[in-house]
């Protein structure tokens, strides 16, 4: 947890509210990842403001989440979605759903960290980029609507 932030495991009651997030947030959601990460084995992680953990928030109502997926033949994960409800935006959610989720693999043993951004979003590009990532291919025609970029971030730093 960070000032502002609790950040717990997700759960299947999150799904829905999770939804509505990845739907005004995210131009390309992974649906069907959601749909079953709060059963594992996708990692998802889930952002409440922190007054929710100590009951003068309401616990029940997500206001981000973080869906990644590890392989285990490799020493890297990837981060599928980071999404943060546009209203809680600016509040520290994603840096602190970020954190926790690097933490978690570190103890997994995982390595490195990856994920794709569109090649216009620069606020991503800008928020991934001050967290440690380094661009390390570009991915033509990645995105329906577009170029993208794979970052990545070393975790054994």
């Amino acid at each position: 947890m960070t000032d502002g932030t609790h950040v717990r495991e997700g759960r299947s009651a999150d799904v829905p509210p999770l939804r509505a997030i990845q739907a005004a947030v995210l131009a390309e959601p992974w649906e069907e990842l959601l749909a079953v990460a709060a059963d594992g084995p996708p990692i998802l992680l889930v952002a409440t403001p922190a007054g929710a953990a100590t009951g003068t928030g309401d616990a029940t109502t997500p206001v981000g989440y973080a869906l990644a997926v590890t392989d285990g033949d490799d020493d890297a994960g990837y981060l599928a979605e980071l999404a943060v409800a546009p209203d809680h935006q600016g509040e520290g959610h994603g840096s602190a759903l970020l954190d926790a989720l690097v933490d978690r693999l570190r103890e997994s043993g995982v390595r490195k960290l990856r994920v794709t951004v569109r090649e216009v979003d620069e606020d991503a590009r800008t928020f991934y980029r001050e967290r440690g990532f380094e661009r390390r291919e570009r991915l033509p025609e990645h995105y329906e609507r577009g170029d993208g970029f794979l970052l990545e971030r070393r975790l054994d730093d």
